[in-house]
């Protein structure tokens, strides 16, 4: 099996968002891939080298390349189960559309047929034909634990261990399931979710997508960059209600704490694998559309010879954004209270490459969606002085990013 790539011009028509198998975007590059050249599954909590997994599978033909062809240019996507014990995978695409923020736009194609760029072309255009619009005529919501018992059963059965001292913070769970008539309409999704978070990271890979504003991972060449969220409050429409939002969130000791015990878990993770790595000193409020959240950027120099990109996620997935601290005992409650699968909700979502590179979004505000079913996910931190009327409401907030996407197709 091989790789090679052509250049794309500016005038090359074709709309990213209507390849449907695999789909990434963030402010540095937007990736489109079609067609699946080759899954790895990918071990997991081990030291693992991505180069021995892509250029052990795929030679690079550069003899063949219309433009310059890089193990840069050799990607691959990821979704990972939030279980670190569950195997994670890597799909290589066929067919690569990768544009970066410069406006600099490649098609990869891997396989083992020699195709033209105009074969290649046709190919792509076919499938990412414009879509017959779908109007879904009803959207059933269910909520497979009802709220108010998630509210007074299963909040009360976690602080309760948070009181014993067995743990320090939980991260809670909802589950929503929508059923429509009619299969969703992928496109349409991403479509409105570019447009409503444009400073997430908009992502469709095997149908797990989503709208993450929280950057578990960058590594470009020895720099790296994470930027975690936690600690949330509500955004509200009028300026004076929404001022007041950010400045109770900034005033709060419970978010402070849930914010400082991620930020120090994650540079004592990072440290190992770095030569230099610090955090902002104080965290910055994130306005998003229907929440406010505390973030802090984390940037460091990574040691010589570097550690790949997946090094560094199987060192910080789950960080206690979305588990919990201590980690191990946090997990172990999870499993045992929260009672549904988060199955690749909260988990590690990106995109790798052979050089060691790549970028991973923590996979909140997310969907899972198969045909006419979508499972929609919301998450909140427990503490031992959490209210459960508040911690419910906020559940509620964050489910709005994918709830709103998908209810706008009725």
């Amino acid at each position: 099996m091989h790789t090679k790539a052509f250049h794309l011009s500016d005038t090359t028509d074709i709309n990213l968002l209507n390849v449907q198998d695999f789909y990434w975007s963030s402010s540095s590059v937007t990736l489109a891939g079609i067609g699946v050249a080759k899954r790895l599954t990918i071990p997991r909590n081990q030291d693992t080298k991505v180069e021995s997994h892509l250029l052990d599978e795929i030679t690079l033909d550069q003899n063949n390349s219309e433009t310059s062809l890089s193990e840069g240019d050799l990607c691959a996507f990821a979704a990972f189960p939030f279980d670190p014990s569950k195997p994670a995978e890597m799909i290589i695409p066929s067919l690569l559309i990768k544009k970066s923020s410069t406006g600099d736009t490649k098609l990869i194609y891997t396989g083992t047929e020699s195709k033209t760029k105009d074969e290649l072309l046709h190919e792509i255009n076919q499938i990412s034909a414009p879509e017959s619009h779908v109007t879904q005529s009803n959207i059933n919501i269910d909520s497979p634990i009802p709220p108010e018992v998630w509210r007074d059963e299963k909040i009360t059965q976690i602080k309760e261990h948070i009181k014993n001292g067995s743990v320090k913070k939980v991260v809670l769970a909802r589950e929503l399931v929508l059923s429509a008539e009619k299969g969703f309409q992928i496109s349409s999704i991403l479509e409105r979710l570019s447009i409503q978070n444009k400073s997430s990271m908009i992502f469709n890979i095997d149908g797990f997508l989503g709208a993450s504003p929280e950057l578990l991972i960058k590594r470009s060449g020895n720099s790296v960059m994470s930027h975690p969220l936690a600690g949330t409050a509500p955004k509200f429409n009028d300026a004076d209600s929404d001022q007041a939002s950010m400045q109770k969130l900034l005033d709060s000791t419970k978010d402070a704490y849930e914010h400082k015990v991620t930020i120090e878990w994650l540079l004592n993770e990072l440290l190992p694998f770095c030569s230099y790595v610090d955090a902002d000193p104080e965290p910055k409020i994130v306005s998003l559309e229907h929440v406010h959240h505390l973030g802090t950027e984390v940037a460091g120099q990574l040691s010589s010879p570097p550690c790949s990109i997946l090094e560094l996620v199987n060192a910080l997935h789950p960080t206690p954004a979305v588990g919990g601290d201590p980690q191990t005992e946090a997990l172990t409650i999870i499993k045992r209270v929260e009672g549904i699968d988060r199955r690749r909700y909260a988990g590690p979502v990106g995109w790798l490459a052979a050089d060691g590179d790549g970028e991973f979004a923590v996979g909140i505000r997310s969907a899972e969606v198969k045909a006419n079913t979508a499972r929609l996910y919301a998450g909140v931190g427990l503490v031992e002085d959490s209210d459960p009327q508040s911690e419910l409401e906020e559940t509620e907030a964050k489910f709005k990013t994918m709830l709103n996407t998908f209810l706008s197709t009725t």
